[in-house]
């Protein structure tokens, strides 16, 4: 008895209506105006450049005064003017950039007044390390040398030794790629420090 009460509830219930008309149709929206396919573009007139503040009001007279004040300073001067104002507000010095490592074409970056008394040779701190060659009879013990210096796993090392010449490992200290071509020498191979 019970059980046909329950059935009688969910009976009761309207059942939900199938939507048959697609979601995304245009008479949902109000404002919708149809263009009229006779129509030329709009052409809209755009400013010379974009400025994200909008139009900006004249500058005060006080304003003006200091630029013409500025203007009528030596060149000299000119160059003091950065330096002071960022001590009087207090504001941090600019960092320079470091360029160690970059590659900045066959000058070095360097304006068009560098001598060659300027250019001073940097020692080099870090290393790569190439295999070269190895034996075919050693083609094992050289994997797992390589595996063990650059903490590959088996197939990785292997796919590299194969690629022969390769570079085994990059960016290392001079007695770090020294122990690593010892090691690969003893078991056959060859490689070079670059």
């Amino acid at each position: 008895m019970k059980l046909s009460v329950v059935f009688k509830s969910l009976r009761s219930y309207p059942a939900l209506r199938v939507v048959t008309v697609s979601l995304q149709s245009r008479a949902f929206q109000p404002d919708f105006i149809p263009r009229d396919p006779k129509s030329k573009p709009v052409r809209h007139k755009y400013p010379a450049f974009y400025d994200p503040y909008g139009p900006r009001p004249p500058p005060s007279d006080k304003i003006i005064w200091l630029a013409e004040q500025i203007a009528a300073l030596s060149p000299k001067e000119r160059n003091f003017i950065g330096p002071t104002l960022r001590d009087r507000l207090r504001h941090p010095k600019i960092q320079p950039v470091l360029v160690e490592g970059m590659d900045l074409g066959p000058d070095g970056g360097s304006g068009a007044g560098s001598s060659k008394a300027e250019k001073k040779k940097v020692e080099k701190i870090a290393f790569d390390v190439k295999l070269v060659k190895f034996d075919a009879v050693a083609k094992i013990k050289v994997i797992k040398e390589v595996r063990a210096s650059t903490n590959l796993g088996l197939k990785e090392a292997k796919d590299l030794v194969e690629k022969v010449p390769v570079l085994i490992k990059q960016g290392i200290t001079k007695e770090e790629a020294n122990d690593i071509i010892e090691k690969i020498k003893a078991v056959g191979g060859v490689a070079v420090m670059e």
